[in-house]
């Protein structure tokens, strides 16, 4: 296949370029930032890579490119966990309403059409609580992350009317040797370990190999479409999760960051990690998917050995 990925530099992206690479896939990466994707996929170990520079929210010479590609997998967006300014939300909207309408308008002007395209949303669909549990069929919350994947779930489904597949994942939290998980790891290195806030909060995960995975999987069986729970199927409170990260690691895990500490650190995003939510991935199940991290321990153990 021939795969053209929006945000393949990033955490996700690059493993997902690494696999498609190992398959014997083509990828068209577009990318804000020509230099730095062309030393990470460098030609010489990355033959099968084409690199195009793209504004993500603006028209331009990279929506011709996605004529001819069999899939396109939308990674693009600004990052959740920074300090919510106006100016901030403004672009974390943006970037995913306005993004994703763009490659919905590059694939309805492509003379031979991608047959799927695989978009992201996240569990922040379904708001925060302590107590509900939700999967794919739950109605959405009312905060503002909420109401962002909303309104980018929205523009991803016009791409329906073009005849083109639509999976859509909501994301929960990615754990690999990034994202998340690199900025947990170095206060329990230091025997300084413990949870955010009070540790009740619902933590709903997902292992990268799995997470890549599935977007494969939806890139290639023709028969799915709709919307899945890019989740593990087992969910745990924040408490059990470094409970668990502090076994693998043999460390302690008994320091909490307070609330307050968070609050001043991150501002209105704080409230993602504070109050998080409980989600399972019926859906998913459903389809057949067979995860290969499905517990939290086999997950860290997994990622640790590796880094």
């Amino acid at each position: 296949m021939k795969i053209a990925i929006t945000g393949a530099t990033g955490f996700v992206g690059t493993r997902l370029v690494e696999v498609l690479k190992q398959q014997g896939h083509q990828v068209l990466v577009l990318t804000r930032n020509v230099n730095y994707a062309q030393k990470k996929y460098p030609a010489s170990l990355f033959p099968n890579v084409t690199i195009m520079p793209y504004q993500p929210t603006e028209s331009g010479p990279w929506q011709k490119a996605i004529s001819g590609c069999d899939g396109v997998v939308n990674l693009a967006g600004e990052p959740i966990a920074e300090r919510w300014t106006p100016e901030h939300k403004k672009a974390i909207l943006e970037s995913r309403q306005l993004g994703t309408k763009k490659i919905v308008e590059a694939i309805a002007q492509a003379e031979i059409k991608p047959s799927v395209l695989v978009n992201p949303s996240a569990i922040g669909y379904y708001g925060t609580s302590e107590i509900k549990i939700f999967d794919e069929n739950s109605p959405p919350g009312e905060d503002f992350l909420a109401e962002v994947c909303q309104i980018w779930e929205t523009e991803a489904k016009q791409v329906k009317q073009l005849g083109v597949r639509l999976i859509i994942l909501r994301l929960g939290i990615v754990l690999g040797d990034g994202g998340a998980l690199a900025k947990m790891i170095p206060p329990f290195k230091l025997f300084a370990g413990g949870p955010l806030g009070n540790g009740r909060q619902w933590f709903s995960w997902i292992h990268l190999d799995d997470l890549v995975k599935l977007i494969l999987e939806g890139l290639t069986k023709n028969n799915l479409e709709g919307t899945f729970n890019a989740t593990a199927p087992n969910p745990v409170r924040m408490s059990q999760l470094c409970t668990v990260l502090g076994e693998v690691m043999n460390r302690p895990s008994w320091l909490p960051v307070p609330d307050f500490a968070l609050e001043a650190l991150l501002g209105e995003a704080s409230k993602v990690v504070l109050e998080g939510q409980q989600v399972l991935p019926n859906q998913t199940q459903s389809m057949g998917f067979q995860y290969q991290y499905p517990t939290l321990k086999l997950a860290l153990t997994d990622i640790l050995e590796k880094m």
